[in-house]
Protein backbone atom coordinates (compact mmCIF):
# COMPACT_ATOMS: atom_id res chain seq x y z
CA UNK A 1 0.00 0.00 0.00
CA UNK A 2 1.30 3.43 -0.93
CA UNK A 3 0.48 6.50 1.44
CA UNK A 4 -2.75 7.98 -0.42
CA UNK A 5 -4.15 4.23 -0.17
CA UNK A 6 -3.21 3.97 3.85
CA UNK A 7 -4.54 7.80 4.43
CA UNK A 8 -7.39 6.93 2.58
CA UNK A 9 -7.79 3.93 4.53
CA UNK A 10 -8.11 5.54 7.61
CA UNK A 11 -10.27 8.27 6.81
CA UNK A 12 -12.86 5.45 6.06
CA UNK A 13 -12.18 3.55 8.91
CA UNK A 14 -12.30 6.68 11.59
CA UNK A 15 -15.86 7.09 9.85
CA UNK A 16 -17.00 4.19 9.65
CA UNK A 17 -18.98 1.96 12.90
CA UNK A 18 -15.59 -0.59 12.97
CA UNK A 19 -13.08 -0.72 16.02
CA UNK A 20 -10.29 -2.97 15.00
CA UNK A 21 -9.60 -4.20 11.54
CA UNK A 22 -5.88 -5.70 10.43
CA UNK A 23 -4.85 -6.32 6.98
CA UNK A 24 -2.20 -8.54 5.88
CA UNK A 25 -0.91 -8.53 2.12
CA UNK A 26 2.94 -10.59 2.23
CA UNK A 27 5.08 -9.14 4.19
CA UNK A 28 2.76 -5.62 4.89
CA UNK A 29 0.30 -5.49 7.40
CA UNK A 30 -1.53 -2.80 9.08
CA UNK A 31 -3.59 -2.74 12.12
CA UNK A 32 -5.94 0.24 12.60
CA UNK A 33 -8.06 0.62 16.61
CA UNK A 34 -10.20 3.44 17.45
CA UNK A 35 -9.61 4.42 21.26
CA UNK A 36 -7.26 2.71 24.13
CA UNK A 37 -6.21 -0.22 25.04
CA UNK A 38 -3.51 1.29 27.95
CA UNK A 39 -4.60 3.49 30.45
CA UNK A 40 -6.16 6.64 29.29
CA UNK A 41 -4.04 9.76 28.76
CA UNK A 42 -4.21 12.58 30.80
CA UNK A 43 -4.19 16.00 29.10
CA UNK A 44 -2.90 19.15 30.48
CA UNK A 45 -4.55 22.55 30.53
CA UNK A 46 -2.62 23.44 27.46
CA UNK A 47 -3.67 20.49 25.59
CA UNK A 48 -4.21 20.82 21.97
CA UNK A 49 -7.87 19.09 21.76
CA UNK A 50 -9.42 21.58 23.50
CA UNK A 51 -8.93 23.73 20.10
CA UNK A 52 -11.12 21.31 18.44
CA UNK A 53 -13.84 22.29 20.84
CA UNK A 54 -16.12 24.86 20.31
CA UNK A 55 -17.97 26.12 23.07
CA UNK A 56 -22.34 26.04 22.25
CA UNK A 57 -22.98 29.16 23.02
CA UNK A 58 -21.14 32.15 24.51
CA UNK A 59 -21.78 32.80 28.63
CA UNK A 60 -21.11 35.48 30.58
CA UNK A 61 -18.17 33.50 32.25
CA UNK A 62 -16.68 32.53 29.04
CA UNK A 63 -12.30 32.97 29.78
CA UNK A 64 -10.61 34.60 27.30
CA UNK A 65 -8.66 30.48 26.66
CA UNK A 66 -11.94 29.91 24.86
CA UNK A 67 -12.00 33.36 22.78
CA UNK A 68 -8.43 32.35 21.48
CA UNK A 69 -9.48 29.00 20.39
CA UNK A 70 -12.16 30.37 18.49
CA UNK A 71 -10.02 33.25 16.84
CA UNK A 72 -7.47 29.92 16.00
CA UNK A 73 -9.73 28.06 14.23
CA UNK A 74 -10.76 30.56 11.55
CA UNK A 75 -8.86 30.82 8.46
CA UNK A 76 -6.95 28.43 6.52
CA UNK A 77 -5.15 25.85 7.96
CA UNK A 78 -3.62 22.27 7.22
CA UNK A 79 -5.18 19.56 9.37
CA UNK A 80 -4.44 16.07 10.71
CA UNK A 81 -5.10 13.58 8.45
CA UNK A 82 -5.08 10.94 11.50
CA UNK A 83 -4.87 10.65 14.97
CA UNK A 84 -1.71 10.41 16.99
CA UNK A 85 1.27 12.15 18.38
CA UNK A 86 2.61 15.40 16.84
CA UNK A 87 6.09 16.22 15.91
CA UNK A 88 7.72 19.05 14.77
CA UNK A 89 11.19 18.02 13.89
CA UNK A 90 12.24 14.76 12.46
CA UNK A 91 13.99 14.10 15.46
CA UNK A 92 14.64 15.39 19.29
CA UNK A 93 16.65 18.21 19.02
CA UNK A 94 16.88 18.80 15.37
CA UNK A 95 15.42 21.65 13.82
CA UNK A 96 11.47 21.84 12.91
CA UNK A 97 10.04 21.18 9.63
CA UNK A 98 8.32 24.75 9.28
CA UNK A 99 8.62 27.55 11.16
CA UNK A 100 6.14 30.73 11.65
CA UNK A 101 7.24 32.89 8.35
CA UNK A 102 8.32 29.88 6.43
CA UNK A 103 6.88 29.43 2.77
CA UNK A 104 6.04 25.69 1.88
CA UNK A 105 5.31 24.38 -1.20
CA UNK A 106 2.76 21.36 -1.90
CA UNK A 107 3.91 18.09 -1.40
CA UNK A 108 7.02 19.38 1.25
CA UNK A 109 6.91 17.48 4.93
CA UNK A 110 5.48 19.96 7.52
CA UNK A 111 5.61 17.59 10.59
CA UNK A 112 5.72 13.84 11.71
CA UNK A 113 2.70 12.57 13.04
CA UNK A 114 3.67 8.75 15.30
CA UNK A 115 0.58 6.57 15.08
CA UNK A 116 0.77 3.01 16.08
CA UNK A 117 4.64 3.40 16.60
CA UNK A 118 4.79 4.38 12.77
CA UNK A 119 6.10 7.44 11.59
CA UNK A 120 3.87 9.04 9.28
CA UNK A 121 5.19 12.46 6.84
CA UNK A 122 3.02 15.03 6.76
CA UNK A 123 2.85 17.15 3.63
CA UNK A 124 1.70 20.28 2.77
CA UNK A 125 -1.50 19.84 0.55
CA UNK A 126 -1.02 23.57 -1.36
CA UNK A 127 1.28 26.32 -1.41
CA UNK A 128 1.10 28.31 2.40
CA UNK A 129 3.02 30.18 4.43
CA UNK A 130 3.24 29.36 7.87
CA UNK A 131 1.11 31.90 9.97
CA UNK A 132 1.29 30.43 13.34
CA UNK A 133 1.73 26.73 15.18
CA UNK A 134 -1.41 25.36 16.87
CA UNK A 135 -0.30 22.83 18.56
CA UNK A 136 2.58 22.06 20.54
CA UNK A 137 5.49 19.52 19.90
CA UNK A 138 4.95 15.40 21.32
CA UNK A 139 1.17 16.50 22.16
CA UNK A 140 -1.95 14.28 21.08
CA UNK A 141 -3.90 15.44 17.55
CA UNK A 142 -6.86 13.94 16.55
CA UNK A 143 -8.58 13.34 13.00
CA UNK A 144 -8.99 16.86 11.20
CA UNK A 145 -7.53 19.12 14.39
CA UNK A 146 -5.47 21.87 12.56
CA UNK A 147 -1.98 22.05 13.39
CA UNK A 148 -1.13 24.82 11.82
CA UNK A 149 -2.53 28.12 10.65
CA UNK A 150 -1.60 29.05 7.15
CA UNK A 151 -2.18 31.67 4.33
CA UNK A 152 -2.31 30.05 0.50
CA UNK A 153 0.80 31.72 -1.56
Amino acid sequence: MNKQEIRDLMRFFDKSGINKVKIKDGEFSIELQKGYESAPVVMTEQAPVAQSVAPLSKSPTETKETVQIDKKSEGESIKSPMVGTFYMAPSPGSEPFVKVGTVVRKGQTIAIIEAMKIMNEIEAEFDCRITETLVDDGTPVEFNMPLYGVEKV
